[in-house]
């Protein structure tokens, strides 16, 4: 088939290599236009835009994904269907019903769980134990589409957000080849979501990733893993932000204190920290403006000592 492909990130290059390795056309790429990034902040392409441009892609950065001179580009490239995997925008109806075959999205939770834009960071912070990638037609509403497809997996007690987005990655990217033979082969069925068991996942940002001590040391634990690595579950300590890393929480340690009072800051015991109830054991962490560290080579060099406090 005839491909039009929509996405930003590295978790949607997986897909985007898998289609060109199945064999599909793929008539252009639609990414986010170059964001500044690091230091200097210098324009970097997306991703997608890097892999689409090396392997020899149109590629298409429109600000805003609309407008008629964009949807006239659109059209001639003669699409049979596009396929969106963490763009960035909301389309409209207009270009989802473009192509012949309309338009289908990877989203990587199981709807109608955890629709919108982060659904692997919440699926973590709410302790989800099942994850996985559904496969839906697009339509106007939020992730409401029917599902074609959808494949489960346990989610380890200590993934990370970084950690399930590779894993997700990979399975989203089979489960769409997949999903595109059925539609080619006029065999695929459509699930209609329940709507009333709908949940959402809203945008990750710095202040959603700054951590609350009052919680239990297990839901602390799970915020960090949430938000590692971008953009990091903080705290302020002195003054200053810390990025925290790699917890083991116990709600059972009855030696806590207040919460955020660190209790040990020793290379052998580890970065002991008080919860709301029980402590939490940090194992990486990242000073302003430094590179991230083990806790324990952070306490060598008196990065920090007991009895000061995160806030």
């Amino acid at each position: 088939m005839r491909v039009l492909f929509w996405g930003t990130p590295e978790f949607a290059v997986s897909a985007l290599r898998a289609i060109v390795g199945e064999g599909h056309e793929v008539v252009g790429v639609v990414t986010q236009p170059d964001r500044p990034a690091g230091r200097g902040r210098a324009l970097k392409p997306s991703p997608v835009k890097a892999w689409a441009l090396e392997e020899g892609y149109p590629v298409l950065t429109p600000e805003r994904p609309e407008g008629e001179s964009f949807l006239q580009e659109l059209s001639a490239l003669k699409p049979d269907i596009s396929v969106v995997a963490a763009y960035g925008h909301i389309l409209r109806p207009q270009v989802l019903e473009l192509p012949p075959l309309g338009s289908v999205n990877i989203h990587a939770s199981l709807l109608p769980e955890l629709r919108g834009a982060a659904p692997v960071n919440w699926a973590i912070i709410r302790g989800h134990e099942i994850s996985g990638v559904s496969i839906m037609r697009m339509e106007e509403g939020l992730d409401s589409g029917p599902v074609l497809l959808r494949v489960e997996e346990e989610m380890g007690d200590q993934v990370t957000a970084s950690e399930l987005y590779a894993y997700l990655a990979e399975a989203g990217a089979l489960a769409v080849v997949a999903a595109l033979a059925l539609i080619e082969g006029g065999v695929a069925e459509e699930e209609e979501q329940d709507h009333d068991k709908a949940t959402y996942a809203p945008k990750i940002d710095r202040n959603t990733a700054r951590l609350d001590w009052e919680l239990e040391a297990s839901a602390v634990g799970r915020w960090i893993r949430g938000m590692d690595a971008v953009p990091g579950a903080w705290s302020m300590l002195d003054g200053h932000p810390v990025k925290l890393f790699w917890p083991e929480a116990d709600d059972r340690d009855p030696n806590g204190g207040d919460p955020g009072l660190i209790l040990d800051a020793d290379p052998a015991k580890g970065l002991r920290v008080s919860a709301g109830r029980g402590v939490v054991t940090i194992g990486e962490v990242q000073p302003e403006g430094k590179k991230r560290m083990a806790a324990a080579d952070w306490i060598r060099g008196r990065g920090c000592e007991p009895g000061q406090r995160f806030v």
